[in-house]
């Protein structure tokens, strides 16, 4: 079982007094049996009150000899920092996952998921990967369809957006349903990752990346890609990719 708690300014030595612990795990995460301690640290630029940290560092500490690993993330900072500990390379060692609110209207994240296994650091997740991996397209076509498509993943789905309100389709629709103009969409980066236990794999977790599709402001939510991903040798791919959409009320169908 892991055990976490808060507090402000982070004084262990060898780290600044501008520091502090934004979130912290303990578990058996090299495998020898002794709890080791997996530490956030950040900069507040607004002081111990703020929710904002950046220069964001993830220190692992071995329970055994008491060194620390100060790992620098690429992307760190943002919002709501935090660290769980989980089995997600099937190795049945608890893995690291970071997660870093952006902030801001797009809602996007940052995930990070290292392995410590045996005392060696090996990143198996990055979200700025997964981003530049899993592309989609969003086209809007006649007859109030948005048709999402992934030519990575050979797959094609298709959004009603009848539902809309006339005023919403005014703007891109004629009144015999075609498009007034070609109209693109968005699938936004990733938003969230969440841990997820499924039926196919009950021993460690499996990852579900939410992403937001958008029409052609982003205010306009037309529903979310949900992406399984399952560790396979030595890397996440996707073993089930579904679209959410939204509902409409039942009033406007009868």
């Amino acid at each position: 079982m892991h055990s976490s708690f808060h507090t402000h300014r982070f004084q262990q030595n060898g780290f600044s007094r501008d520091e502090y612990l934004l979130d912290m795990k303990q578990g058996d995460i090299n495998g020898d049996g002794i709890p080791d301690q997996v530490y956030l640290i950040g900069h507040k630029p607004d002081g111990p009150s703020g929710i904002f940290a950046d220069q964001i560092k993830l220190v692992i500490q071995d329970g055994y000899s008491q060194k620390r690993i100060v790992v620098a993330l690429q992307n760190n900072a943002g919002y709501n920092a935090s660290v769980l500990l989980g089995d997600f390379d099937q190795n049945k060692i608890p893995d690291i996952l970071v997660s870093i609110d952006s902030g801001g209207s797009g809602g996007y994240g940052t995930f990070y998921i290292y392995s410590f296994a045996n005392n060696t650091l090996r990143k198996r997740f990055d979200s700025l990967d997964y981003n530049q991996e899993y592309k989609f397209r969003v086209n809007f076509e006649d007859h109030y369809k948005v048709a999402v498509s992934s030519p990575q993943l050979d797959v094609l789905f298709l959004i009603d957006i009848s539902g809309k309100g006339s005023r919403y389709l005014n703007e891109l629709y004629k009144d015999n349903g075609k498009l007034k103009k070609p109209v693109q969409g968005e699938v936004l980066a990733i938003a969230a990752l969440n841990p997820i236990v499924t039926n196919e794999n009950r021993i460690s977790f499996d990852l579900l990346a939410l992403q937001r599709i958008i029409g052609p402001t982003n205010a306009d939510t037309l529903g979310y890609v949900e992406n399984l991903l399952s560790f396979e040798g030595s890397s996440f791919t996707s073993s089930r990719l579904t679209v959410a959409i939204l509902g409409t009320k039942l009033i406007s169908h009868f």
